[in-house]
């Protein structure tokens, strides 16, 4: 008698996909560029579920050849920051380029990047719930077809910068609040 092999999803288990630009932003505009615990924020977003994995979306600084010195600093405190979230448990980084266009720089394959692990890790049935935190309309076909494959779509996001097509395609949303924030600062 054959053995039929099939997957079967973890009913509650969760990843989180936190878009860095956009929660950088956040941070910066509107609670005065606190130090996050990124393992507590983990902890806190994936409450009551069992946390597979958070990945960090984000790019290197730019670096001019040769590097200037503040250019070369600024890569080095971002390198020293990835290493550090590296060695947190479950902790995923996906790097992005930085594309440059006059004196202009724009962030190039991280909403793909994303979008491109939303949509596998829920029809590899992975997953049973997506956490994200961004604010970008791009991600809508992604969050859909996240939802298509049986996936809770959930969104952490600011009111001050949010796309309403976000808002609408998302199964759960909850702003990035103060508290939320105080709960996840570094001492």
């Amino acid at each position: 008698m054959a053995v039929k092999n099939t997957l079967v999803v973890n009913v509650n288990r969760s990843i989180i996909l936190i878009d860095s630009g956009y929660f950088s932003k956040i941070l910066e505009k509107q609670f005065n560029r606190p130090k996050v615990d990124f393992h507590k924020l983990s902890e806190i977003l994936s409450l009551n579920t069992d946390h597979l994995r958070t990945y960090y979306y984000t790019c290197m600084p730019f670096q001019s050849n040769p590097p200037t010195l503040s250019e070369k600093d600024r890569f080095s405190s971002m390198d020293k920051f990835l290493f550090n979230l590296k060695q947190l448990p479950r902790f995923e980084i996906r790097l992005g380029k930085l594309a440059r266009y006059g004196n202009n720089f724009v962030q190039k394959r991280v909403d793909i990047l994303m979008a491109v692990d939303l949509v596998r890790l829920s029809w590899a049935k992975q997953i049973s719930k997506a956490i994200l935190v961004t604010g970008d309309s791009d991600f809508v076909p992604a969050i859909q077809a996240a939802k298509d494959a049986g996936v809770l779509v959930s969104l952490y996001y600011s009111p001050l910068s949010i796309h309403d097509e976000l808002l609408s395609v998302v199964d759960e949303r909850f702003v990035i609040t103060e508290n939320l924030i105080d709960s996840i600062k570094r001492k």
